[in-house]
Order: C-alpha cells, then sequence, then structure tokens
C-alpha cells in the first residue's frame, strides 16, 4: 500500500538515499532538510522538497500542516536529522551540547508530538528514529553526541510502549561507521577544539581516524542503511531495533559479552 512519508535530514547521506529508495517504490514522499538547494535534485524522483529546520518549532509544525492538507494523512515519520559533536568534556561550551541536543532530541520529540496525533486519528503510524551504534556503546571525545543517541533509546523504548495500543510502531536504526558527510562535519567540528587542548594526545589519534581514506573505504555505503530505513518503514512487521554498518555488531557483541573492562582496553588501544 502506498505510504505518505516524512524523512528529516534528507539533503546527503542516509536520508537522501532512504527517501529516493521509497519515492522508487510508489510512496509518496516528503524530505525534509535545512537547505532547500539541496533538496531540488531530489524532485525528480518525484521527491517533494520541504525547507525545515528540526529545532525551529513553527518550521516542524508548518511542515506537518502541509502534508495534512494535501495527503490528509501521514503514515511514517523517519527522524534522521542529525549531526556529531565530538570534543572534550572539559572543553566543548554547554550551549554547544544543548544544540546537540537540540538537534538530536528534542528537534525530533516535538516533530514527533505533532504527528502523533494524526496517526492516532487514523489508527496506524510508524515512528523511525536513527540512532547510532553509540546509542549501546561509547568512545572517547564524544561524550555529548553519545550522551543524546543514549537517550534516543530510552525514549524510543518509552514511546513504543506508549503508542502500541494505538497500532503505532517505534523502530530504532542503529548505524556503525557509514561513508556520508557524517564524517566530514564531525571532523570539521572537532578541530574547533583542537587548539591549545589538553586531551592532544587523544586527539591525534581521532583526527587520523577520520581522515584515512582506509578507514573510509571500509565503512558502509550509505545506500545500504537507505535500504535498511526502507525495510523498516514498509515491512509489514518491523523489528524493533535495526544494526547494520562497520563495526557495529561487533562492538556490541564485545561490550555485551566480554565486559565494559575489555571494551574499554581495546578503545585505548586504537586511539593511542
Amino acid at each position: 500500500m502506498r505510504k505518505v512519508i516524512l524523512v528529516t535530514g534528507a539533503s546527503a547521506g542516509i536520508g537522501r538515499e532512504a527517501a529516493i529508495l521509497l519515492a522508487q517504490e510508489g510512496h509518496t514522499v516528503y524530505a525534509g532538510a535545512r537547505r532547500l538547494d539541496r533538496l531540488e535534485e531530489l524532485a525528480k524522483h518525484g521527491i517533494a522538497p520541504v525547507e525545515m529546520d528540526v529545532t525551529r518549532e513553527d518550521d516542524n509544525k508548518r511542515s506537518v500542516d502541509r502534508i495534512m492538507e494535501r495527503e490528509r494523512r501521514i503514515d511514517v515519520l523517519i527522524n534522521n536529522a542529525g549531526f556529531g559533536l565530538y570534543g572534550p568534556v572539559e572543553e566543548i561550551p554547554l550551549d554547544d551540547a544543548r544544540y546537540q541536543f537540540e538537534v538530536n532530541l528534542f528537534g525530533l520529540a516535538h516533530l514527533t508530538q505533532l504527528v502523533l496525533p494524526h496517526m492516532r486519528a487514523q489508527r496506524s503510524g510508524r515512528i523511525i528514529n536513527v540512532s547510532s551504534v553509540v546509542g549501546k556503546i561509547f568512545v572517547p571525545l564524544g561524550a555529548w553526541y553519545v550522551a543524546t543517541k543514549h537517550a534516543l533509546e530510552g525514549w524510543s523504548d518509552c514511546l513504543r510502549l506508549e503508542a502500541t495500543p494505538f497500532n503505532i510502531q517505534v523502530v530504532l536504526v542503529e548505524p556503525g561507521a557509514i561513508r556520508t558527510e557524517f564524517f566530514d562535519v564531525t571532523r570539521g567540528r572537532l578541530k574547533e577544539y583542537h587548539d591549545d587542548t589538553a586531551y592532544e594526545a587523544q586527539f591525534e589519534p581521532f583526527l587520523k581516524m577520520f581522515e584515512d581514506p582506509k578507514a573510509r573505504a571500509r565503512s558502509t555505503e550509505a545506500h545500504v542503511l537507505g535500504e535498511v530505513l526502507v525495510e523498516a518503514a514498509t515491512t509489514r512487521k518491523p523489528r524493533r531495533r535495526y544494526v547494520r554498518g562497520h563495526l557495529a555488531r561487533p562492538a556490541l557483541f564485545i561490550r555485551k559479552w566480554l565486559g565494559d573492562g575489555a571494551y574499554e582496553f581495546l578503545l585505548r588501544r586504537s586511539f593511542r
């Protein structure tokens, strides 16, 4: 059955791939992002571009109202918009940390609040939240980004329990290392905290990892995660969680079955 789907963070990477694949399957797709110029190319796939910043409540409301006015329903919300803030806890300004939460959690939460009443009224719907493997593990210099994804995991699980009586499903997607612009954006932000840092010894291996072409080559292509989002959005009985991407399952296995000590030992050997 044709579904009406809103995908946020659709200007590049996973969101863009998912939007195109969903449109190719015949679904009505609205692609949201802050920069409308980066969405124009999607129009040739039959995708409706939506200029929106999830941290702006007016943008979220205008986007949902537009979809409801045109389609009279919304079947799937894919909360994909987000970014990674990396740097030492001691040195990252709290305003930057708050903005990380505004994008990765509170903006997503507000958009979800707007969509839920419509899904309840139609007695069906699906919320797909793009988390990360770091929602279950941790890495050096990633405290604020990791914190948002840990929070999103628990938030989504609670929402699932609340929404189930209304036939609304809640799904988490937990990517590992994916070949997208995320690496470049994260590296750029990381360098903002690099000068005169007391954490130089941890910065250097981290920056080398981001700049290593072999590491990028080993990461999973965004198209693969786009296919995962399509499955999560369209299959009749979706899983609660989808784990996909380079290093995701090994990292989860090590922490769960070998414990935090073994996991931290491997991290220290990797980032030295």
